[in-house]
C-alpha cells in the first residue's frame, strides 16, 4: 500500500490457509476525503498475481510496482515458487478529477538491475529515486530451502527509468589522513615507551562472529570485506587498510524483511531476520547512511546476541512448559530436587577455568576442553551428537577467552 495524492492504493497480496492459497493482482483505492473503498479496473495488461512487491509513487501521481513473490500448485503437495523481476507503471489519467482513469504499462528499465529476491525493503530516496535494500533468494529443493541473503543497496531513477547499485565512497581523504596520523602518533608513543614498534593494524578478509545462545546453539555471521590477510607482516597491509576504509564500513549484515525509512536524506535500517540452518534469527541493530554523501554506514545500535529471538527454540519451550504443567501435580518433590540440582549446576557453571597470563586462545581451548564439553553436554542433552557438542564447547571457550568478565 502507498499514499498517492489524496488516496491510498493497495495492490496484490496473498491469502493462505491450511489447505490452499491464493495470490492477488487486484487494485483497491481508499479515498482519504470520503473514507470509502473502491475497486479499480485499470486498462491494459497488469502484473501477474503476487505479494511482497515494491510500490513507489511518482511525483506525477503514478505508481511503480516492481518484483514480488508467488507460488503455484504443480501437483498434490508440490508447490513452485516464483521470484518476479518485472516492473509496471500504474498510471492515473486525470488524477485531479474525482474518477481518474487508470491504466497499466510495462516498464523496461536500463542499468544494473538487482538480482532476483524477495523480502527486500524499499523507501523513497532524494533526487526522484527510490531505493531497495537486502532481501533473500531461496533455492528450493525437494525437501529443503536454502536462503541466500543480501545486504546490498540499489537505486531506481524514476526520471531516467534506470537501476544502479549504490557505491559507498568511504571516508573523505582528510578523514583518512587524520586517522592515519593518530595511529602513527599512537605507534610512536608506544615505541618510545616499550622500545618496540606495534605491528601494522590487521584487516581480515573475512570477519566471522560466533554468538552462543544460552541453550548452546551457535549463530555464525560472516562478512567479506577488503583488507589485509592474516599475516601481519605481509607487505601492502597499509594499502589494503585504505581499501577497507574506502569500502565504507561493514554496514548491516545480510538480512531480509528489514525496516527502512528515509528522513532528511538519511537512510535508517533496523532489524530484519536471517536464517542459520533450520533456525530463524531476528535482529535488533540499527544502521544509518547519508544518501547525499554516501561515505560510510554508521552503527547507531549494535546487535546484542542476548536479545536474539530463536523462533524454533521458543516453540519447543512452549511445548516443554505444557508438559511441565501436566506433570506438576504429581511430581512436587522431584521438581524441588531438580531445581536444587539446577541451582547447584548454575553455581558450578560460574566457575570457568581462568585464562592464564600470556596464554593464547588455542592453548586455552585445548587445556580447558573437558570443562566446556561437560558444560555444552549439560545444555544440549544426551541426544546431541558428539561432533556438534564439541563445536559448541569450543565456541563457548573462545567466547569466554575473548571476554571472561562478561561471560562469567
Amino acid at each position: 500500500m502507498v499514499a498517492c495524492k489524496r488516496q491510498l492504493i493497495v495492490f496484490g497480496g496473498f491469502h493462505e490457509s491450511a489447505r490452499d492459497f491464493i495470490y492477488y493482482n487486484d487494485v483497491y483505492s481508499f479515498n482519504l476525503d470520503s473514507f470509502t473503498w473502491s475497486k479499480l479496473a485499470p486498462a491494459g495488461m497488469g502484473p501477474a498475481p503476487r505479494s511482497g512487491c515494491q510500490m513507489t509513487p511518482t511525483p506525477e501521481g503514478n505508481i511503480i510496482i516492481y518484483g514480488g513473490y508467488s507460488k503455484q500448485r504443480i501437483k498434490k503437495d508440490v508447490d513452485k515458487g516464483t521470484l518476479h523481476t518485472d516492473m509496471f507503471l500504474l498510471k492515473a489519467e486525470g488524477a485531479g478529477k474525482e474518477e481518474a482513469r487508470w491504466s497499466w504499462s510495462r516498464l523496461s528499465p536500463s542499468g544494473v538491475k538487482p538480482p532476483p529476491r524477495s523480502g527486500f525493503s524499499v523507501a523513497a530516496a532524494p533526487n526522484n529515486r527510490c531505493l531497495l535494500f537486502g532481501g533473500v533468494q531461496d533455492e528450493e529443493e525437494e525437501e529443503s530451502i536454502q536462503g541466500d541473503f543480501f545486504n546490498d543497496l540499489y537505486f531506481y531513477d524514476m526520471g531516467k527509468n534506470r537501476w544502479f547499485p549504490a557505491q559507498i565512497k568511504g571516508p573523505r581523504p582528510e578523514q583518512r589522513r587524520r586517522r592515519r596520523g593518530r595511529q602513527a602518533e599512537a605507534g610512536a608513543e608506544a615505541g618510545a615507551a616499550g622500545g618496540e614498534q606495534l605491528p601494522p593494524p590487521q584487516g581480515p578478509l573475512e570477519i566471522v562472529k560466533e554468538l552462543v545462545a544460552e541453550d548452546g546453539t551457535i549463530m555464525t555471521i560472516k562478512q567479506l570485506v577488503p583488507g589485509a590477510a592474516e599475516d601481519k607482516d605481509r607487505p601492502g597491509s597499509e594499502e589494503e587498510e585504505e581499501e577497507e576504509e574506502e569500502g565504507g564500513g561493514l554496514g548491516p549484515c545480510p538480512r531480509c524483511s528489514a525496516m527502512v525509512a528515509v528522513k532528511h536524506g538519511l537512510l535508517y535500517v533496523y532489524g530484519g531476520m536471517f536464517e542459520v540452518g533450520d533456525q530463524q534469527v531476528t535482529l535488533s541493530d540499527l544502521h544509518c547512511l547519508d544518501l547525499h554523501r554516501m561515505e560510510q554506514w554508521k552503527v547507531l545500535l549494535e546487535m546484542d546476541p542476548k536479545t536474539q529471538e530463536w523462533l524454533e527454540e521458543s516453540e519447543s519451550d512452549e511445548e516443554d512448559d505444557d508438559d511441565d504443567d501436566v506433570e506438576g501435580a504429581e511430581g512436587g518433590e522431584e521438581e524441588e530436587e531438580s531445581s536444587e540440582e539446577e541451582s547447584e549446576d548454575e553455581e558450578g557453571e560460574q566457575q570457568h577455568p581462568a585464562v592464564q597470563p600470556g596464554e593464547a586462545q588455542p592453548q586455552y581451548v585445548a587445556r580447558t576442553e573437558q570443562h566446556w564439553l561437560r558444560l555444552a553436554r549439560s545444555h544440549m542433552g544426551p541426544q546431541a551428537k558428539d561432533k556438534k557438542v564439541l563445536k559448541v564447547a569450543h565456541a563457548m571457550a573462545k567466547t569466554f577467552y575473548e571476554d571472561p568478565i562478561q561471560t562469567s
